[in-house]
């Protein structure tokens, strides 16, 4: 789906934006299609859009785009329906419109019909044919069940809590990490190093057999990789691994990811001619909603990326906007606390950014 305010905007019905306490609010423009809280299952489900035949592959034409290489879905009027990236699992799906607001650090808003899913398996040319994806897409398109951007919005502060069966908490509002004894307010104040099994408080066995233990001291935190871990690894179900390292799974450091990691380099990584320096993209226009951004905003670090988020899509203003868990925000957030969120300003962020990539 291309990037651009008209497809990022709604053209319906306005949504009711909920101005409460700064928790970051989602409403959908069909309310009675909102699926039912207190599932008790942390991945994220995709149920029957409604009549069986309202999605039907068959309805749709499929167009062969490039740059990157991806076929995009239309409907009988033309409207776009889907995205599939060849070699992403993420697909981008019209849907009905709803807000992402965070009134207490940012007076913007995101409003858009685009949702983002996992596929089964990495798109690829002419799998509209396959019987895998014939199932996923009729039964993903239109379902308004929790998707990629839903459940990045379910960590921001003041978001409510929700156990599963087993009484984890598997969303509800996140720290960034425990407060650092040897740090201060805008000096490493919270520790890093938190990933998404500490803030559920229990075990994790990665697809490398490694099973790792969470700290008590850590709970109900995560750094910015390990949200990006909890949103696309545990609610989503893309595979995990315990460390940075390339294989079946998303490393575990913002630097791994981005440079190890699966995907498809939707803005690739590029360094000055004879140097490890690492340089500010030219353009972000192939950002689509899902796609994950890659930063180098500590010069301790060198040409190590160190900070990643999940790019949401253009605000109301039509700037585009990135939501990250962060140490000065102390957990998720797409506002301007501590640097705005906005990556087409000369803000920390902005000039920080060095990559993108889609899952």
């Amino acid at each position: 789906m291309p990037v651009t305010r008209n497809s990022l905007l709604s053209g319906g019905l306005a949504v009711t934006l909920l101005a409460a306490g700064g928790y970051l609010t989602v409403q959908l423009r069909d309310r009675d299609r909102q699926p039912a809280a207190g599932s008790g299952a942390p991945l994220i489900t995709a149920p029957a859009p409604g009549p069986a035949d309202t999605a039907s592959p068959d309805r749709y034409r499929y167009e062969r785009l490039t740059g990157p290489d991806r076929t995009v879905v239309r409907d009988t009027r033309g409207g776009v329906a889907a995205t599939l990236t060849d070699g992403a699992r993420t697909a981008v799906l019209a849907g009905p419109s709803r807000t992402f607001a965070e009134p207490g650090t940012t007076t913007a808003t995101v409003v858009t019909d685009t949702w983002v899913r996992l596929m089964p398996q990495p798109w690829k040319p002419g799998a509209e044919q396959e019987g895998w994806f014939r199932t996923w897409f009729q039964q993903s398109l239109g379902s308004t069940a929790d998707d990629v951007l839903a459940a990045a919005a379910q960590y921001v502060a003041g978001a409510p809590a929700e156990k599963d069966a087993k009484g984890v908490r598997f969303k509800g509002d996140a720290s960034f990490g425990p407060l650092n004894p040897k740090g201060s307010p805008g000096n490493d104040e919270r520790l890093e190093q938190t990933d998404f099994f500490d803030y559920l408080g229990v075990p994790y066995t990665f697809a490398d057999k490694v099973t790792r233990q969470p700290d008590k001291t850590r709970y109900g935190a995560f750094d910015c990789s390990g949200y990006v871990r909890m949103v696309y690894g545990y609610r989503s179900g893309y595979p995990l691994l315990s460390k940075d390292a390339a294989g079946p799974g998303l490393p575990r450091t913002a630097n791994g990811l981005a440079r190890v990691g699966p995907g498809v380099p939707v803005i690739p990584l590029t360094t000055a001619p004879g140097s490890d320096t690492t340089l500010r993209p030219a353009s972000i226009d192939p950002l689509q909603p899902g796609d994950l951004v890659f930063f180098e905003i500590d010069a301790r670090t060198g040409a190590r990326l160190d900070h990643t988020g999940i790019y949401l899509g253009l605000d109301t203003d039509g700037h585009p906007r990135y939501i990250s868990s962060r140490e000065e925000a102390d957990g998720p957030t797409f506002g301007d606390k501590g640097g705005t969120a906005r990556l087409d300003d000369n803000g920390m962020y902005a000039k920080g950014l060095r990559s993108a990539k889609r899952l």
